[in-house]
């Protein structure tokens, strides 16, 4: 039996928008701790303790990071959508504008912000494994002449 293009060209369009949903639907929700034996912070020294509490409904992403080390403890609260509008966030020095989507099953966010007068962009590619209680952030920061890479693994608590 000979199908019509047309119905093919459906078909294939229900089969994206199917898998696309099931990639976007990652359960990113919950707290969420630094293990820092798995981490790698690139030559930088680590944080003693690095906290998360992620509440993600399609499309809104709230994260809340809590952060204590020898810089002493700074807590953020970042918003995204993650359908790839640009969002706006508030940081200690300023403003960070970002966007947050899905690429296959990965989460990537990326953001610029201006910190004292020094233009910094981010990129993360976030990742669940092991049934979801593993959450792995691949970051690349970028800063005038100077890249950093950044390994953060984190366990759902």
């Amino acid at each position: 039996m000979k199908q019509h293009p047309a119905v093919l060209a459906l078909i294939a369009a229900a089969v994206v928008t199917a898998l696309s949903q099931a990639q976007s639907a990652a359960n990113l929700s919950g707290e969420w701790k630094m293990n820092p034996g798995k981490s790698d912070f690139g030559g930088v020294p680590a944080p003693e303790l690095i906290t998360r509490s992620i509440k993600y409904a399609d499309p809104t992403l709230e994260i809340s990071t809590h952060q204590k080390g020898a810089q002493g403890e700074t807590t953020s609260e970042l918003k995204y959508t993650t359908d790839g509008k640009e969002c706006v966030n508030k940081m200690p020095g300023g403003e960070a504008k970002g966007t947050a989507k899905w690429q296959g099953g990965n989460l990537v966010i990326q953001s610029v912000r201006n910190f004292q007068g020094t233009e910094v962009k981010s990129s993360e590619t976030w990742a669940l494994s092991e049934g979801g209680k593993v959450l792995t952030i691949a970051s690349h920061i970028s800063l005038p002449g100077r890249d950093s890479d950044l390994k953060l693994v984190f366990e759902k608590q």
